[in-house]
């Protein structure tokens, strides 16, 4: 075998290595379990980190990981997922107003729960098309988080006005009934959205891999976080989103997720194949 391949599986089995200790340092000092993250998204995070600190090595960072609370603080912020946008592929809170919200309406209260909500716009998205409904009056939005930083931005409802013309895009392309100006007003290089698109929201921090349910909801939007854990985490969030969805509920998933090879694959109807929307049925 070529001498360069001999070494290249040497290094990749070394690092393969320091990655397992360090995830395990981070969760028996830390109590944050990272151990069945996806190993492409590890590994990016993990590499991006050790080149922002100059270090040599995955060892050396977690040396510094264990003794610094700080360093430990910048980690825990790379593997966190802050992708978002308001109206994040319009398509589906299209499928969305246009499918559920005439169901919707025979409901006397609605419990609705974004998993992963990162900064906030997807929630604050939902929210408009509620209230744009007449049905945010009986809606309890419940939006989750693992990162406390990033759910403390979440609570302002305040982003870039920078963002504003995609946004705005987004909002037309979604079915959007009004201005969308209306819903926010500028301050400097940002906008604030109106205070009462917050009444029915409850930000509250939630690990998916170590924390149980909380309530059970009608709704459940999970979208593009499923992809960065492996099968086996995977498998262990299916199942405590199905818990936590009541009988004839929605589940909302990603583009690139779905149910049809997990243990409660049979237990959904796809609703709206293209969107990846399910109803619980059994």
């Amino acid at each position: 075998m070529n001498e360069m391949i001999v070494e290249q599986r040497k290094y990749e089995e070394i690092e393969k290595i320091e990655i397992d200790l360090l995830l395990e340092a981070i969760y028996r000092y830390y109590e944050y379990d990272f151990r069945n993250y996806a190993d492409s998204f590890i590994q990016r995070r993990i590499a991006n980190r050790v080149h922002k600190e100059k270090m040599t090595s995955i060892s050396a960072l977690q040396e510094k990981v264990l003794r610094d609370p700080a360093a430990m603080k910048k980690l825990f912020s790379d593997f966190s997922i802050n992708v978002t946008e308001m109206f994040r592929d319009p398509s589906f809170f299209k499928s969305f107003r246009t499918n559920i919200i005439p169901i919707l309406r025979e409901y006397t209260k609605i419990r609705i729960w974004h998993v992963g909500c990162s900064t906030g716009e997807e929630v604050y998205s939902m929210a408009i098309l509620l209230q744009e409904e007449g049905l945010y009056e009986k809606a309890m939005i419940y939006a989750t988080d693992i990162n406390a930083r990033i759910l403390e931005r979440a609570k302002k409802g305040t982003f870039s006005l920078a963002h504003m013309q995609q946004y705005t895009k987004n909002y037309i392309e979604a079915g959007g009934t009004r201005a969308f100006s209306e819903y926010y007003k500028v301050v400097g290089e940002q906008v604030v959205f109106d205070p009462l698109l917050q009444k029915n929201i409850v930000f509250a921090e939630h690990n998916l891999v170590t924390d149980s349910s909380f309530h059970e909801f009608d709704i459940i939007i999970c979208r593009n976080v499923l992809i960065y854990f492996n099968k086996t985490l995977q498998d262990e969030v299916h199942k405590l989103l199905y818990e936590s969805l009541s009988l004839s509920g929605f589940l909302g998933l990603g583009k690139r997720e779905g149910i049809r090879f997990t243990t409660y694959g049979k237990c959904y109807e796809e609703f709206d194949t293209t969107e990846k929307i399910y109803r619980k049925i059994r």
